[in-house]
């Protein structure tokens, strides 16, 4: 049986239900709803019909057997079993066909959103939860980051399109000290504090591990693919890392198991063209240190605050101010039932810029990876997966060099960040 996406038995039994989620997503996914339960009805009849023929086949083989050990002729049986085979063999032909239409269907079919989101259409429909912190005010007009990068020689985009383009990032001198001490810090945050374990995946990531989380096949012109091999850039740690455990079964006393992983993330941004492209708000390129959890699923709501609050706590910690918003079912991503977006302020941008997104999957991204865990019954369920920024770093780099520019152009950063700096928090020229 191939693993299924949305739970195929929700959709056989209960379709009306899965078609009013999915139509508060608005993009009329439950249009599908139809076709997936006459496929599933389809495939099932050419089961049982299949599966009928093999029995009688079985019967009859057996006495065959008997009538050849007591020396009866048995051709016509034989013959009559060859015509059953060949029926056999072209119903399980058939049933192939309808199981890879089936699969491809569900592949494409997003996650159920959770009562709890807010039904909406797009990004100005999502509630603010809360916020920290204020706004901070200058004595000047705050510039915005590539002015304050390129002037500390921090950061060099000309050079950088040189290279590879537009859409890249060259990190010079104190500039790439900095981006490798948030890295560090980030780590040693959730690793230390968090109770996280620190994963250093490949960054070359296969299709099936793809699929397994959801960017396959529905954002393939997002992602960087190799030329010669069935390879990807990973767009996100939360692809290599929430695969580690694909097709494994828990132990229920294993969960919850909490991973973080450092990675450079590879996005097309495809159909993004002219949008935001000034400085490093969106390139192909970026840094990020993901948080990863698999969870039993009647706590996996607890995680999911917990999540939010990990995430938080790097915000904090450099002292930056941020909102946290819930993501309407409009605005939510493919794979997701809840999604919670971080949202710090960058004073050069006069905007608020998205710097994490923590969200719980429920069983959607196990089953399509078929991850399991074996509960106190002695019976297998699929865990809950859930995924965090912790946080991406181009845009808290944003949000720091914006926040702490000093009327000198120099960036007097957090303290915290000073052992990460060879001591000094002040960037100047």
């Amino acid at each position: 049986m191939f693993p299924t996406m949305l739970d195929i038995k929700l959709i056989r039994e209960n379709p009306e239900f899965v078609k009013q989620r999915l139509a508060t997503r608005g993009r009329g996914d439950e249009a599908r709803i139809a076709e997936i339960a006459a496929l599933d009805e389809q495939r099932r009849k050419l089961a049982t019909e299949s599966d009928n023929l093999k029995a009688e086949r079985n019967k009859v083989s057996k006495e065959i057997g008997a009538a050849k050990s007591k020396g009866v002729d048995a051709s016509g049986p034989m013959a009559a079993m060859k015509q059953v085979g060949d029926q056999i063999a072209a119903l399980d032909k058939e049933i192939a066909t309808v199981e890879a239409q089936l699969q491809s269907t569900l592949l494409v079919i997003p996650n159920l959103p959770h009562e709890s989101v807010t039904i909406g259409k797009e990004a100005a429909d999502n509630p603010v939860v809360r916020m920290w912190g204020e706004a901070p005010k200058y004595s000047f007009q705050p510039k915005p980051h590539w002015e304050i990068g390129e002037k500390l020689g921090m950061l060099d985009f000309a050079r950088a399109t040189k290279i590879s383009g537009s859409g890249f990032i060259l990190y010079k001198g104190a500039g790439a000290r900095l981006e490798r001490a948030l890295i560090n810090m980030l780590l040693d945050l959730h690793t230390r504090e968090h109770g996280y374990t620190e994963i250093s995946p490949p960054f070359l990531i296969n299709r099936q591990s793809m699929i397994g989380t959801g960017q396959l096949p529905k954002f393939e012109e997002d992602m960087y693919r190799l030329r010669d091999d069935e390879l990807y850039l990973a767009p996100t740690a939360e692809v290599p890392v929430s695969n580690i455990h694909r097709e494994e079964i828990f132990k229920e006393e294993q969960l919850p198991i909490y991973y973080c992983a450092y990675t450079p993330c590879f996005r097309r941004e495809a159909g993004a063209a002219g949008k935001e492209t000034r400085g490093m708000i969106r390139v192909h390129q970026f840094d990020k240190v993901e948080m990863i959890k698999f969870s039993k699923p009647e706590s996996s709501y607890d995680e999911l605050e917990k999540m939010l609050a990990n995430a938080e706590k790097v915000l904090q910690l450099l002292g930056l101010h941020y909102r946290i918003v819930l993501l309407c079912t409009g605005d939510m991503g493919f794979a997701s039932a809840k999604t919670y977006d971080i949202e710090v302020w960058a004073p050069g941008q006069n905007a608020y810029l998205e710097v994490s997104s923590c969200s719980n999957c429920e069983d959607f991204q196990a089953r399509r990876a078929n991850i399991k865990f074996k509960g106190a019954d002695g019976k297998n369920r699929f865990v809950h997966m859930l995924n965090g920024s912790g946080t991406a770093l181009a845009r808290l780099y944003v949000a720091l060099l914006e926040t702490y520019q000093q009327a000198d152009g120099s960036v007097k950063l957090p303290e915290v960040l000073a052992p990460y700096m060879g001591g000094s928090a002040i960037i100047k020229l």
